[in-house]
């Protein structure tokens, strides 16, 4: 009788579904087999789930953050061809990153001798260096400095400058709304040296096309070099997931320094080139 009620136990377990719709026209679907940690920090709701599929998930305001299984990519890709393109990147910003997926990829470079991330939720940090501890294994790193603040606050009083900023940020609602809008590009532009680079993930090409049409646009009324370039994520929306490369000198596809770099799952020198060819009807939407 014991062993018929923990195996009916364990079949409830693996039979719940989480669900991500885009405007409830399609989305993603994924088995849950435990929710790890489910609470409210004073920005938003953050979950953890364990799933057969995709290992342990990320969930913050109802949208997937990462998955130990395709994380890899986003941060690979939102990180390295900006280092791969600076030629000196010593002092690195990133806005938002709190998973500390990004800081990883950005710490690996020797060149790098300070990374700075400004994140506006402590409790991201703390849920992540618990439950996705190979994600978030940068974050007491020595060249590592924290600052619990809004981004785009930080942005407009730090007098610092940076050879890169890197803006890991949610979808544009809520508190990273504001890191979407040319105000906070204007203050970017500022604050970097004069050979500097602005990164940006810039949402799905497929199904975000009003947020990047705007988005494109104010870009290039602030930089004098932008272009956005493309990665497969299975579990984002669409799987194809956009970047912003926004540089006030170099540009992505004349300028690509060496690297000793190893052990990098996604990214790598030929891939670089080809992630800024973008299909017709993408490169029509940002040229509109």
């Amino acid at each position: 009788m014991e062993d018929r009620i923990r195996d009916a136990t364990m079949e409830n377990l693996w039979n719940m579904w989480y669900s991500e719709l885009d405007r409830n026209r399609s989305g993603l679907t994924f088995r849950v087999g435990q929710v790890l940690y489910s609470g409210h920090s004073d920005f938003q709701r953050i979950e953890v789930f364990d799933t057969p599929a995709f290992g342990k998930v990320l969930v913050m305001y109802g949208s997937v953050m990462l998955t130990e299984k395709d994380e890899f990519v986003y941060h690979e890709m939102l990180a390295h061809p900006a280092l791969h393109v600076h030629p000196a990147p010593k002092k690195v910003l990133i806005v938002g990153g709190g998973d500390g997926g990004t800081l990883r990829e950005v710490v690996k470079h020797d060149r790098v001798e300070r990374a700075t991330l400004v994140e506006i939720d402590r409790e991201v940090c703390r849920i992540c260096k618990q439950y996705f501890p190979s994600v978030a294994c940068a974050i007491d790193s020595p060249k590592t400095r924290l600052v619990f603040q809004d981004g785009a606050v930080y942005m407009a009083e730090t007098n610092e400058r940076y050879d890169l900023v890197l803006a890991d940020v949610s979808d544009p609602v809520g508190p990273a709304e504001v890191v979407f809008q040319k105000p906070f590009h204007l203050n970017v532009f500022d604050r970097l040296n004069d050979d500097g680079i602005f990164v940006a993930q810039t949402q799905s090409p497929y199904y975000h096309h009003d947020t990047i049409r705007k988005l494109y646009r104010n870009l290039r009324q602030v930089f004098p070099i932008v272009r956005m370039y493309l990665a497969h994520i299975p579990t984002y929306p669409g799987a194809i997931w956009s970047f912003a490369f926004c540089s006030k000198q170099h540009d992505p596809l004349e300028v690509l320094q060496p690297s000793s770099i190893e052990g990098l799952r996604y990214y790598n020198t030929e891939l670089h080139r080809g992630s800024f060819a973008l299909p017709t009807y993408v490169a029509e939407l940002i040229e509109a």
